[in-house]
């Protein structure tokens, strides 16, 4: 197909809106032919859209086939047909006639049920990450095996290995009350930071960025920002986080591909409307009266998009990590809270508590000592940046510290 091809981005938009309202039909317990009979219908608009032309509204006429080829399976499979004609019955009110609701309201309670059902806690992070590319974001095998920087066959085993898991506990696709919802919620909000962390900073993958994962990451926290049971602190607060950070992606890679430090980033191409929207969530946050690890992250976030470099910017950012550690101590953001504490009291005591750390196997332990050194010992600066050097597993990493071990 040419170019101007529509099919990758309606495989993207639409393939996971179907799969979705069809597993909730059938049970996520059949999945596969849910999958199965959403890719044979972009399959037929392959086949078809390059000699007879593509259609007024791709869209309807996917999800006409796509409601036609489900009902040729059932009519095939006769012993499926009855068993879910049976399931509908006894939980919706209606007839024989089973109906495959492809409208908005449906597509979405649909996604919500599979977000949830995707990120059961019996799966580990990194298969509940490819279910949700998979499933609910319409990646294909070799994206998500890019992602993970692995091979399509791991990745397909993965998905039938979690899959199975899924059959197997019986996992229903059904939010059938408020403590349910609430037990879960933070799972599911770990699995979509963990998707966005993905895209925000990959050591998988050639691309240390990924923008695409991140607004999938964002796509889906939208979706339980409009549920009101599931639009709670929680899902502002990392709303809020999400925005903050992905408004300086822009900035963060140079024109070769290379990384840029945040002291060095353009901040022209800060984007200044996902700066508002994430103040806006920040303060939807700020409602109820609780203070969360996603807050208090979003709430740093907010004072790395303030463009003046003033001694108010780094102490507040400074008490809020103090604060974060308070609650949730974790090496990687005491070493982030260094870089802070140089900002707003100086070089020397930061490299003191960076010592302290004990982070001698991290690459980015080394770039900040890099960065803290250099001006008072350049040579020490450089055997930091040597060490990174051997540490970091990329080469968009490699390009930036080979720059400044060039620049010392």
């Amino acid at each position: 197909m040419k170019e101007s091809d529509p099919i990758p981005h309606l495989f993207r938009s639409e393939y996971s809106k179907i799969v979705a309202v069809l597993s909730r039909l059938f049970g996520i317990e059949h999945v596969e032919i849910a999958e199965d009979i959403v890719s044979d219908t972009f399959m037929s608009a392959m086949e078809i859209w390059p000699y007879q032309g593509i259609p007024e509204n791709p869209k309807a006429w996917l999800y006409s086939v796509a409601k036609n080829k489900t009902y040729n399976y059932l009519k095939k499979d006769q012993l499926f047909s009855r068993k879910i004609s049976f399931q509908i019955q006894k939980e919706y009110v209606g007839g024989e006639e089973i109906d495959i609701d492809l409208t908005e309201p449906n597509i979405k309670d649909s996604q919500l049920q599979m977000l949830f059902a995707v990120c059961h806690p019996s799966l580990p992070a990194e298969s509940q990450i490819s279910l949700a590319l998979r499933i609910l974001c319409g990646f294909g095998i070799d994206e998500i095996a890019d992602a993970f920087l692995t091979n399509k066959e791991t990745i397909n085993k993965r998905l039938y290995r979690a899959k199975e898991k899924l059959r197997m506990g019986d996992v229903q696709l059904s939010m059938s009350g408020n403590g349910e919802i609430d037990n879960r919620l933070e799972a599911v909000l770990k699995t979509i930071y963990l998707l966005f962390s993905e895209g925000y900073y990959s050591e998988r993958s050639e691309s240390v960025i990924r923008k695409d994962l991140c607004l999938e990451a964002m796509r889906l926290n939208y979706l339980l920002l409009e549920f009101r049971p599931t639009n709670q602190h929680l899902t502002n607060a990392l709303m809020a986080l999400m925005c903050f950070q992905a408004s300086r992606l822009d900035a963060r890679m140079g024109e070769g591909g290379e990384m840029v430090m945040y002291h060095n980033q353009d901040t022209s191409l800060w984007n200044s409307e996902l700066i508002e929207r994430g103040n806006y969530y920040l303060q939807k946050s700020a409602e109820w009266p609780v203070i969360s690890i996603y807050f208090l992250e979003a709430s740093i976030a907010y004072w790395y998009t303030i463009k003046d470099d003033t001694s108010e910017k780094w102490e507040n950012i400074l008490q809020l990590y103090n604060r974060l550690l308070s609650i949730a101590y974790s090496p990687i953001t005491a070493l982030n809270r260094t870089y802070a504490l140089s900002r707003s009291r100086g070089k020397e005591i930061a490299i003191q508590e960076a010592d302290k750390l004990n982070l001698g196997k991290n690459h980015f332990y080394h770039l900040l000592l890099a960065e803290l050194h250099f001006g008072l010992d350049n040579k020490n600066a450089k055997s930091h940046l040597q060490r990174a050097l051997d540490l970091c597993k990329t080469e968009t990493e490699k390009m930036l510290i080979r720059k400044k071990i060039m620049e010392i």
